[in-house]
């Protein structure tokens, strides 16, 4: 068994400040034990608007935020899980993942958050990364609401499925907690989710609640609901992964809906009247 951190804390513009409190969270989950470490989505930075966003955004090979925690991870011998804004990916990071599902929200008289305006939408799924807690499976924060992509990990083996994340308050009391146990359920893998928490500036606040779940939808760990750079830790035990898929094998019993129908088996036809 080895030992995994999730770490929360409330980015802001100053990357220097930001980078300082990753340093010091990364020390700390080193000293207690832990031998990864999860940071949240955009650790780097939380900008004010899409124009100080872009202007803030570099290149992970000329990037000193990420060279620093590269190095304080070498120094204290830990792996680290990150989000941070990238234009260009460096060959010696492990693996890059870019978020699938961007989130973009304009209601009408009410929230405006277009993440399109100042990102790029992946478009690959990274097989899962050999990791010395187990297999990762790499998503980011809004991810968590489409199933089908951590169903597609698991099937390539994920025994962890990360989520760093910042999601809004109010998703967050609504949805965090639920979806995130669902995909640990639904898949029977761990599930990490660091997150983002408080106030970044007047326009945005995150919700918080880091946390890792077991297979089984047991909340392991969970980070407090303080403002304050924090850690949670939990064991991340293969044998007890293993007993669960064995004990309740639905990973083997998955169908294609095609397989389903292509049998004849009952369905609900639904047909167009419009």
């Amino acid at each position: 068994m080895y030992l995994a951190a999730v770490a929360q804390f409330c980015a802001t513009n100053l990357i220097t400040k930001n980078r300082q409190i990753c340093i010091e969270l990364l020390e700390k989950a080193s000293r207690n034990g832990a031998t990864m470490i999860f940071f949240p989505e955009a650790s780097d930075f939380i900008a004010k608007d899409s124009e100080e966003t872009l202007s803030l955004t570099s290149s992970i090979s000329n990037n000193s935020f990420v060279n620093d925690i590269k190095d304080a991870a070498i120094k204290r011998n830990i792996w680290v899980s990150m989000g941070i804004h990238e234009s260009v990916v460096r060959r010696s990071i492990i693996e890059t993942y870019r978020k699938l599902h961007l989130f973009d929200v304009n209601i009408k008289d009410g929230p405006i958050h277009l993440e399109s305006n100042t990102t790029i939408r992946g478009e690959k799924i990274c097989d899962p990364i050999p990791t010395p807690l187990g297999n990762l499976g790499l998503m980011i924060c809004y991810d968590l609401r489409f199933p089908e992509l951590s169903l597609e990990l698991r099937k390539r083996s994920a025994d962890i499925l990360t989520f760093p994340s910042a999601f809004t308050i109010k998703t967050g009391q609504a949805h965090w907690e639920v979806l995130l146990r669902a995909r640990a359920i639904e898949n029977q893998c761990y599930v990490v989710a660091s997150a983002q928490i408080g106030q970044h500036n007047e326009k945005r606040a995150s919700y918080g609640h880091a946390m890792i779940v077991d297979p089984w939808g047991t909340v392991l760990a969970r980070c407090s609901e303080t403002v304050e750079p924090s850690l949670a830790f939990a064991e991340i035990n293969l044998d007890q992964l293993k007993r669960i898929r064995t004990e309740i094998p639905h990973g083997n019993d998955l169908r294609a809906h095609s397989e389903t129908l292509n049998k004849g088996e009952s369905f609900i036809k639904f047909t167009d009247i419009s």
